[in-house]
């Protein structure tokens, strides 16, 4: 019997959708804006685009958000296309979902369900994952009814005394079942944020300055993280290196690293979840105690991407977020990245050519993937960092070598000398430290 060989081909069924947008009170150019981030969004879950309807309405329909003529022409693009879920770019309510899911016959689905959905996928890290399965029931709990057929059945009777009559119906066990949820991942998160509390005072104790990453998604914070640690961030460097892909949150997780640039000060870099304009604000409460540590940061690094053209938009949503999670009053230094895209364009056109790397007062002009553009943008860190500052004369007695240990490791010593009634040193103090160490500082 010869021997036959089956090949089992798999068919990857791709999943289409049909997007829709209401324009009630945006200008054209902002609506336009709104649309194309949903398109990005879209393709960030790996579902495909298949076709783009808009509506002009001065408010959202009561019953349908876009209103009955609008939903026969979705329903004959989804039939066309061949979709499987239709994508509003709004907030929607249950009951307009509910009518607009029975009349389309698919799944339907708002900005915020879509933004929960990546979230979902990206969340790594268990505190992310309780982050967002909290966020996510809380935008469930009030789209229950008409979620499924099986919510408004009514729970049979057992025979005992609580179940007598009619019974308890399915959707009340639902709402209690997920309230049980919400209430145990409070406590979880809660337990994780103490942790995320003592990591953190230890880095604050650390006396080591920390600087954070914010910004839009997709501006290129954790590829200026990467670059850096790859250059000054140890043997181990590539063993810390975080996600790095060109789409919208490519990374949900919290990351703080260690870089440490010869001639300069050591500090802390954090990482943080990129923002977005619209931003659901379950997603910023449930993600507060992560968003939140910018609030400790010394300095902030706001990344833009300079080739985009909207990016004064996305600087705006950015210091918006900012100013909500309490984080406005922070010292900021503005990443220009992606600036060699700007020169490429200039050059095209024409036009003067700017100089990339450059750095004027708060501003650098860089590109993450250059080696001289990294360094400018550490030299401006130091710069930021050392203007509290001050240089101040220290004479250590020799008991005091984990002082001296904490000062190195800080990178504030600019000089050192043993003499026979202790080390002295060169060393610049912030005010707080001027205050604590007031007995070794030699007066002049």
């Amino acid at each position: 019997m010869k021997n036959v060989i089956h090949q089992i081909v798999e068919d990857v069924v791709e999943t289409r959708a049909v997007l829709v947008g209401l324009n009630t009170d945006k200008t054209d150019d902002e609506f336009e804006r709104s649309m194309n981030e949903l398109k990005e969004l879209t393709k960030a879950l790996d579902i495909v685009v298949a076709c783009t309807t808009t509506q002009n309405l001065p408010t959202p329909d009561r019953s349908t958000y876009v209103g009955s003529g609008k939903v026969e022409e979705i329903k004959g693009a989804v039939e066309m296309f061949d979709a499987s879920i239709v994508i509003f770019n709004g907030d929607i309510s249950p009951m307009q979902i509910r009518n607009l899911e029975k009349i389309l016959d698919t799944e339907v689905i708002d900005r915020t369900g879509l933004i929960l959905q990546i979230f979902a996928k990206r969340a790594k890290t268990r505190e992310s994952r309780l982050q967002v399965e909290y966020a996510q029931l809380q935008y469930m709990l009030p789209r229950l009814v008409g979620m499924r057929s099986s919510l408004s059945r009514q729970g049979g009777g057992s025979g005992r005394l609580s179940n007598k009559g009619s019974g308890e119906k399915q959707l009340e066990l639902d709402r209690r079942r997920i309230e049980h949820r919400m209430a145990e991942l409070r406590r979880e998160l809660e337990a994780v944020e103490k942790e995320r509390d003592t990591q953190r005072g230890k880095r604050v104790n650390s006396g080591i300055p920390k600087v954070s990453l914010v910004g839009y998604t997709n501006a290129g914070k954790s590829t200026i993280m990467n670059n850096l640690l790859r250059l000054y961030g140890g043997e181990t460097s590539d063993d810390k290196q975080v996600l790095e892909k060109d789409m919208l949150f490519a990374t949900l997780d919290t990351s703080v690293r260690k870089i440490t640039a010869p001639g300069h000060r050591p500090f802390l870099l954090t990482d943080t979840v990129g923002f977005i304009s619209e931003l659901p604000h379950s997603l910023v409460k449930a993600f507060r105690s992560t968003l939140e540590e910018a609030k400790y940061a010394d300095i902030l690094l706001q990344v833009i991407d300079f080739s985009d053209p909207e990016y004064r938009f996305h600087m705006d949503v950015t210091r918006d977020t900012l100013a909500e999670i309490g984080a406005g009053d922070i010292p900021v230094i503005y990443v220009f990245n992606k600036s060699d895209q700007v020169q490429d364009e200039q050059r095209e056109n024409g036009q003067l050519v700017m100089e990339v790397p450059r750095s004027i007062d708060d501003r650098a002009y860089i590109c993450a993937k250059e080696h001289d553009s990294l360094d400018t943008l550490i030299s401006l860190i130091e710069s930021h960092l050392g203007k509290a500052d001050t240089l101040c004369e220290m004479l250590l007695p020799y008991s005091e070598g984990g002082l001296l240990s904490f000062l190195n490791e800080a990178g504030k010593i600019k000089s050192t000398e043993y003499l026979p009634e202790g080390v002295k040193v060169s060393a610049l103090l912030t005010r707080t430290e001027i205050d604590k160490y007031e007995e070794m500082i030699e007066m002049d």
